[in-house]
């Protein structure tokens, strides 16, 4: 219990330090720029990501200016009269005139001191006419003064006076753009002081098409609740620029403009007039701005995203901070799971891939107007897996080295994982335990050392223990020792495999097929030596062992000794008596288990026994071809 609760703390440990740590570098800047890319790209990739229903662009095209290049901007007042009269005319709920004058057409005449003139007199009734009717909101500009003090840029007196709302038909046209210079939110209320004219221009929009009371405190548009305070509210974009339904304004100016399909089509809708030509400078960058079809976007085509997202009620929510954590804690809990179960290699594979994937539930939440993290997320992985590297590097890398030093020479890879993985370690100091011994030696050895040179004994040896300790490690045993020709390795240690005869046998059957294949290496290899047909003999007995890692401290080996090994050394000599090539003793066959098919059966006493050994030859396992 001791070592699993130790497991849990750590695992605990590591997920909610990388769940912290990613957590704190999300409140800094460049962690949210880098949260902002991600969102960009989110808008790229998805394109159009509704169809707006609510807004209209009217803009002030090339077209339009090619067509008014005779009139001065300041003096369009009839225009922008007649222009806002036939959105009217078309059933428009609002127009927004995104365009600011400090000073009327007329009282710029009246400061000339020219004749008195009927025009100008009237130049800008058209303008008055269409202010007076109510349904117009004029932009206002918020700015910075020297002092560091606010004020607001307001239009002229004579077209501010003709306003039937008063400072609800005026609105705070600035754009908040982030650190990076892309529009990303609004604020609907900038000045929450209600005597103040302090509704963005969007905003009034919008309630002047909801049919809400500019001078309440607070209003629930689409089943979302908007308060008289200053807050940010993030833009749902209905997608790239060009997607709000624009007409021309030169549309509007021609005599049959009402009978043109584009213009029915803007009934119910609200009008929003700005600029978008090629020589303007309202244009910002938006989260469409990047990508190979990067643009950015006119300001009179974002207010309109705006007031479409409030009519909408399709904002873009966050999770909040704990469920942020909480989403940050699962991922990363079960990452660490991973992390600290795989090898170093596997996990920073895992790691990789898992930072790739983070992308994927962010972009198909962000689909359904929720934004997850992705950056952090990516952190707290990255964190988690560096933290999993520093314990194992610290503590277990440490146990793993010691332990590949004392078994790596006489287990596979595999087994030395195995044995990290289990709660319990081998006691290198001494241990009695119940095991499967294996001896094998080469039949004739003597005459082959006789008729080979040395060098060609040992490449023989080389070549043969190669093959024939593969079925051994593929087993899960070790190789003990190599005595001349001979090998002795054990099962049920160091892991305590609890089918460790049965393994054995396996292996013992695996040896004798791999030296039956050995023959034709050494006729290819020594043709003309006249050497006897190459052969084995497998000797196996189950019983208890002394385990431990014994020598003096110049050179010790991890080793299993007592009465189980000698026997498994005498029957492996018994082998040429019974002339069979695997013997195992009634201990292991019946350890095995059933499936195990044997040949002779002797009863033998072996040197140093004084109870004989009833013996088996093993033909086969059960199944096996």
């Amino acid at each position: 219990m001791k070592a699993v609760r130790k497991k849990l703390l750590r695992w605990f440990g590591v997920a909610a330090a990388a769940t912290g740590l990613a957590s704190g570098l999300a409140e800094t800047d460049w962690h949210r720029a880098l949260e902002n890319v991600y969102y960009d790209y989110w808008h790229v990739v998805s394109k159009i990501r509704y169809q707006p229903k609510y807004t209209a662009f009217i803009t002030v095209d090339d077209a339009t200016l090619l067509a008014l290049k005779d009139d001065p901007l300041a003096f369009w007042a009839p225009y922008w009269g007649q222009a806002i009269g036939t959105l009217m005319k078309a059933g428009v709920k609002a127009v927004g005139l995104d365009f600011l004058y400090m000073v009327s057409a007329e009282s710029w005449l009246r400061k000339l001191n020219l004749p008195d003139s009927e025009i100008s007199r009237e130049y800008d009734t058209p303008l008055r006419a269409a202010l007076s009717e109510g349904k117009t909101v004029l932009i206002t500009q918020l700015v910075e003064l020297p002092d560091g003090s606010l004020d607001v840029l307001q239009p002229p007196d004579d077209q501010r006076f003709l306003l039937p709302g008063g400072k609800n038909d005026l609105g705070i046209a600035n754009l908040h753009p982030d650190a990076d210079k892309h529009v990303r939110s609004f604020i609907p209320v900038m000045v929450p002081d209600p005597s103040y004219p302090g509704l963005s221009f969007n905003m009034q929009l919008a309630l002047r098409a909801a049919g809400a009371d500019p001078n309440a405190n607070q209003w629930t548009i689409a089943g979302t609740t908007l308060k008289r305070e200053l807050k940010r509210m993030p833009i749902s974009y209905a997608g790239p620029p060009g997607t709000i339904p624009t007409v021309s304004m030169l549309t509007l100016l021609q005599p049959d403009a009402l009978d043109r399909p584009e213009v029915k089509a803007l009934r119910g809708k609200v009008a929003i007039i700005a600029a978008n030509n090629s020589g303007t400078s309202d244009r910002h960058f938006t989260p469409y701005s990047r990508g190979a079809d990067a643009d950015q976007m006119a300001g009179g085509e974002i207010h309109a995203n705006i007031v479409e997202t409030i009519l909408s009620g399709r904002y873009l929510r966050s999770l909040s901070s704990p469920l942020e954590a909480a989403y940050l804690f699962v991922i990363l809990s079960a990452a660490v799971w991973f992390f600290l179960r795989l090898g170093v290699g596997a996990g920073a594979v895992l790691a990789s891939a898992l930072v790739v994937a983070a992308a994927a539930p962010a972009y198909l939440a962000f689909r359904y107007y929720w934004v997850l993290p992705v950056a952090e997320l990516q952190t707290g992985l990255a964190a988690a897996f560096l933290m999993t590297l520093g314990l194992r590097l610290t503590g277990e890398e440490r146990e793993r080295s010691r332990m590949r030093q004392v078994f790596g020479r006489y287990v596979s890879d595999e087994v030395v994982d195995v044995l990290l993985a289990e709660d319990r370690k081998p006691d290198l100091a001494g241990e009695a335990k119940v095991v499967t011994v294996l001896f094998s030696d080469i039949r004739g050895f003597t005459t082959f050392s006789e008729k080979l040179s040395a060098h060609e004994v040992v490449e023989m040896l080389n070549a043969y223990f190669t093959r024939v300790c593969e079925p051994i490690l593929a087993q899960g045993g070790t190789v003990d020792k190599y005595i001349g020709d001979a090998v002795m390795a054990v099962f049920g240690s160091p892991v305590a495999y609890p089918d460790h005869a049965r393994r054995a046998v396996r292996a013992a059957l695996g040896m004798a097929r791999e030296a039956e294949a050995f023959k034709a290496w050494m006729r290819n290899r020594f043709p003309d030596r006249g050497l006897a047909d190459f052969a084995i003999g497998v000797g196996l007995y189950t019983g208890e062992a002394v385990i431990g890692d014994i020598g003096t401290p110049k050179r010790r080996e991890f080793t299993a000794i007592g009465d189980t090994v000698n026997a498994a050394s005498r029957l492996e000599g018994a082998t040429k008596e019974m002339k069979c090539v695997v013997v195992a003793a009634e201990s292991t066959v019946k350890a095995a288990g059933d499936g195990v098919r044997t040949g002779r059966m002797e009863t033998l006493t072996v040197k140093g026994r004084s109870e004989p050994i009833r013996t088996y030859e093993i033909v086969a396992e059960a199944g096996s071809v």
